[in-house]
């Protein structure tokens, strides 16, 4: 497919649904990414999408491909890994990157090498206890209702988990996979999770803290290593997905057709692929003839390539890719 120049278009976008001063300006790029990978359709995504140190970018599917990995530059490279992959993180360990994914349909976490080879998995912690009426009580009463959405790790190897289409509590285990504790559950009120959906780990402030997507209630927030809540770093987003954190800047998928980028601390730098047609916002089955350039219907992933440009994965029965390059 021929590629096409960035264009006016993302920032005519972009400047028609902002209302602050923006730090970060990104212009399209249409047709960046091969639309037939390896001769064909992406297909459904309901995942994540990061680099690697060489600038390759994973894309999850829900396809037996499993992960899709595309050059920098949008091409084709190779497929690698399980299906179902929701969301991921690339780590570097003692030189090495590795993959840490959660599958909500697997009921598990897992570790990979870069070529799609498992290391392990923590499948259902059937010791996990929590505390309730005052009494310790299983939280996955014969070992169901674990179906985690993300995973981030601690510069100490410590492991979170957020089981956001489970029991929605985030998971603590030690760098041995032991678990250690469960914490924020159910609710609606500040430090409880309708959907924590995504987590990552933020080390921006040189103290490490989880930065955690409260979906269903539209907030991102930070908490600490040992499990308390912190505060809300910002609140009415639309349905914040994931969190992958670049330099000094965290990315937020919206599922309800925006992209939020939030500064060290906690500014909004800018707002990315404003869908002002609430209809398509968080339509899965979108038809492809209803896609505009520029405009996002369904993020679930993004984040920032080596130089700051954006990349977006949407929550698509087709698969939809984006990017967006920084303007200078």
């Amino acid at each position: 497919m021929k590629r096409i120049a960035p264009t006016l278009l993302g920032l005519v976008a972009f400047a028609a649904t902002t209302t602050f001063a923006a730090e970060l300006k990104f212009a399209i790029v249409p047709n960046f990414f091969e639309a037939t990978p390896d001769n064909q359709p992406l297909g459904a995504c309901h995942g994540g999408v990061v680099p690697d140190k060489a600038g390759n970018i994973y894309v999850t599917t829900d396809t037996k491909r499993g992960i899709v990995v595309f050059t920098p530059d949008g091409k084709f490279l190779r497929a690698i890994g399980p299906s179902q992959i929701h969301a991921l993180e690339i780590r570097e360990e003692k030189g090495v990157e590795y993959i840490y994914a959660a599958r909500p349909s697997g009921h598990e976490v897992i570790k990979l090498k870069l070529d799609g080879e498992q290391l392990w998995s923590i499948p259902t912690p059937v010791e996990a206890k929590i505390m309730k009426d005052g009494k310790e009580v299983e939280l996955y009463k014969e070992g169901k209702g674990y179906n985690p959405c993300a995973v981030t790790v601690a510069p100490d190897g410590s492991i979170f988990v957020a089981d956001g289409y489970g029991s929605n509590f985030v998971l603590k285990f030690d760098k041995d996979r032991k678990f250690v504790k469960a914490f924020g559950g159910p609710g609606v009120e500040e430090g409880k999770f309708p959907t924590c959906h995504g987590i990552g780990m933020d080390t921006r402030s040189g103290k490490p803290l989880l930065l955690v997507c409260n979906r269903n209630s539209n907030r991102v927030e930070h908490w600490d290593l040992d499990g308390n809540f912190i505060r809300v770093i910002q609140k009415d987003l639309r349905m914040p997905a994931a969190v992958n954190i670049r330099g000094d800047y965290a990315v937020f998928p919206e599922l309800q057709g925006r992209v939020t980028i939030l500064n060290k601390a906690g500014d909004i730098v800018a707002q990315v692929g404003d869908n002002p047609n609430a209809a398509q916002r968080a339509n899965y089955g979108l038809p492809q003839d209803q896609w505009k350039d520029g405009i996002c219907n369904s993020p679930h992933g993004a984040t920032m390539d080596k130089k700051g440009n954006l990349i977006v994965a949407e929550w698509s029965a087709f698969g939809h890719l984006h990017k967006f390059n920084q303007v200078k």
